[in-house]
């Protein structure tokens, strides 16, 4: 299509859509009257509950007689605290995401034996077929990692002898090598947009089959290879944090979703990266860090707690950033007084600071925490409490890591690949039905006029 085309075509677009957008209109008010819970949530920000799950269970507070009194929130994989989960692995100075994918995929946490056998199998794993980096990763590369991962995820369908098979022998195999995989196809595709879209130099490690995840992970993208001890522990922790976050989130839920039409894994996997993929789910860290870098271009003095407040209240009024009216990191759909992951990682996120030599923007990000719960609670109506979710430390703790912007949601999705392997699993093993929704039309029914007579 040649320019003139495009241009006229584009104009054509942008009239039809003015159209488009007139015919879609519904009144604000019908949602009230026929009691239809936007976005599956009450008024007072309660999920509908659409299915049941043995995976993880969030808890906002204590439930008396239906009402829920918000307090100190609460993360449970397959029933235990997510923070005695982190303790045990803390203690024993080791790494914890390949035990986290264990219990989430079998219920139960594994022995040292299984755990060791099934480190083993994970990591055999660890490669792609034949060509596929350069006839598929290295062809057409992205700009956006999360498309390079879900193109990459549907190709692999291609490559697998057996794609269509839903036992759950089947589906098992090809979860374990998709989480394997993860780390690979989002490296490899980033380092691929360097070289052909940024001008810089390629280079392609081959995995290293004795490292833990989140040590691979650092040592496929740095180009030495190099890494600190505390560095791949924040990493690891990061990774066990994102790995699960109950069945009701997005991408979760559209798992569940997509796997209950009887679809193969990579149709399901690929569906759930879209989701993840916006901004309203999985690209909310990258926001947090954009906000911060606007902050510090605009606050001359970071430690002056008016000025950092006045910031605060013109994102509010949209006056500040992206004017989403948003303090990007605080909040959270479900907990209110705190985010058990957040609480968890901001300790973490000190040490590396410390190592780092970031005092300063830790201090800031301190600040802000302490500062903006107040600051929206005297600009906005609140039905509970505000506070920073775990996203407000993340893209500090990948910043600090200096990974790219790039892969802030694609780690999110390398984590998350084994809380939505588990919700497919459980998915084929427990539902029945497709599920299917209830819409209900609110359109007046039209007479019909012949095409000569409008």
């Amino acid at each position: 299509m040649n320019e003139y085309n495009k241009f006229a075509m584009q104009s054509k677009v942008e009239k039809l859509a003015e159209v488009c957008k007139e015919s879609y209109q519904i009144n604000p008010e019908l949602y009230t009257k026929y009691d239809v819970k936007r976005g599956l949530r009450d008024i007072n920000g309660k999920g509908v509950v659409s299915g049941l799950t043995n995976i993880s269970q969030i808890i906002p507070g204590t439930e008396v007689d239906g009402e829920t009194n918000f307090g100190d929130g609460q993360l449970l994989f397959r029933g235990y605290h997510i923070e005695d989960l982190v303790n045990g692995f803390i203690s024993d100075n080791r790494f914890g995401y390949e035990e986290t994918v264990y219990l989430l995929l079998f219920g139960k946490l594994p022995t040292k034996t299984e755990l060791e056998e099934f480190s083993r199998l994970l990591r055999s794993c660890r490669s792609l077929p034949p060509s596929f980096t350069r006839d598929v990763i290295m062809k057409s590369p992205s700009e956006d990692m999360m498309n390079t991962l879900a193109r990459s995820v549907l190709t692999l369908y291609a490559y697998d002898s057996n794609p269509n098979d839903i036992s759950i022998a089947n589906v098992l195999r090809q979860c374990i090598q998709l989480i394997a995989q993860f780390p690979l196809i989002a490296v490899y595709g980033y380092q691929a947009f360097r070289y052909y879209k940024n001008d810089q130099s390629l280079f392609l490690h081959q995995p290293d089959y004795n490292l833990s995840p989140a040590e691979n992970l650092l040592s496929l993208l740095r180009p030495d290879r190099k890494y600190t001890e505390l560095e791949a522990k924040i990493l690891d922790l990061a990774l066990v944090l994102h790995a699960e976050h109950g069945g009701g989130n997005n991408s979760s839920f559209t798992v569940h979703v997509v796997s209950s039409s009887g679809t193969d894994t990579y149709s399901a996997i690929a569906a759930a990266l879209g989701s993840l993929k916006g901004p309203k789910h999985g690209g909310a860290n990258i926001k947090v860090v954009q906000m911060f870098d606007d902050m510090k271009e605009r606050v001359k003095d970071w430690t002056d707690e008016e000025a950092v407040g006045d910031y605060l209240r013109k994102l509010l009024h949209k006056e500040a950033f992206d004017r989403a009216g948003l303090i990007y990191g605080m909040g959270h759909a479900v907990y209110s007084h705190s985010d058990p992951r957040a609480t968890i990682l901001r300790g973490f996120v000190e040490k590396l600071a410390n190592e780092k030599q970031c005092h300063e923007e830790y201090a800031l990000y301190a600040m802000v925490e302490r500062l903006a719960p107040e600051i929206i609670a005297e600009e906005r109506r609140i039905y509970k409490g505000v506070c920073a979710n775990v996203d407000f430390y993340s893209g500090l703790v990948y910043r600090m890591l200096e990974l790219p912007n790039e892969l802030f949601t694609p780690l999110f999705a390398i984590a998350r690949i084994a809380g939505w392997s588990a919700h497919r699993i459980e998915e084929l093993t427990c539902g029945n039905k497709i599920i299917r929704p209830a819409y209900r039309a609110v359109r007046d029914w039209c007479d019909y006029t012949p095409l000569d007579q409008r």
